[in-house]
This record gives structure tokens, sequence and C-alpha cells, in this order.
């Protein structure tokens, strides 16, 4: 089992209000310089919610909700600071996530 942390919000919020396209991609640059792996997912409607230890997070965002995914609590922590008004937390699943698993491809030159 791997324990996957996230960033809770509406969907408004996150992908209206905040410029989180920037944010990404200012975090796929420094993860490419660096040459580390994509640790992070965007998921929309996220099925972690419905597990019962999840039910004061499911109270607290409205039905469209979105979770930023990561095994990297440090950058959960940051976007917290960065962002504002998200909420934070984890849990522990065997998903099995990648870039691949979620058809996120990288063009070069288009970040």
């Amino acid at each position: 089992m791997t324990i996957y942390y996230f960033a809770l919000a509406s969907r408004n919020f996150l992908l209206v209000q905040e410029p989180l396209e920037e944010v990404f991609r200012e975090r796929v640059n420094y993860y490419q310089s660096n040459n580390k792996a994509i640790d992070f997912w965007l998921v929309p409607n996220p099925s972690f919610l419905e597990k019962a230890e999840m039910i004061s997070f499911k109270d607290l965002v409205p039905n469209d909700a979105v979770a930023i995914v990561s095994t990297n609590p440090v950058f959960i922590n940051w976007l917290k600071l960065r962002i504002g008004y998200v909420c934070v937390g984890q849990f522990e699943d065997d998903l099995q996530l990648s870039e691949e698993s979620l058809n996120i491809t990288v063009a070069p030159g288009k970040i």
C-alpha cells in the first residue's frame, strides 16, 4: 500500500479562480530539469472521497470536487501554502498511478 497525499477543492476554485495551469507548468519544468518522475495527478471527482474515513472531506467540498494527488507530502504542503483555500489529507491505497496510466503526455516546448 502507498500513502497518497491530496489537496482538495471545488472545480471552480482550482480550475477557474486559481492559476493552477501555471503551478503545474512550473512544477513539471522543475521535475524535468531535475530528472524526476512526475508524482502528482489532477483527479476530477475523486473516488477516494467515497471511503468511510473521508466523509469529513466530502462534507467540506461540493459535489464538483477536484483533487491534486501526490506521493510527495512536501509538494501537497507547498500547494496548500501557494494556493491557500484547499483541504489537505492523506489516504492509503494500492493505486498504480503513473503518467502512462492517466495518459499524461508532456510535449516538448509546450510547457
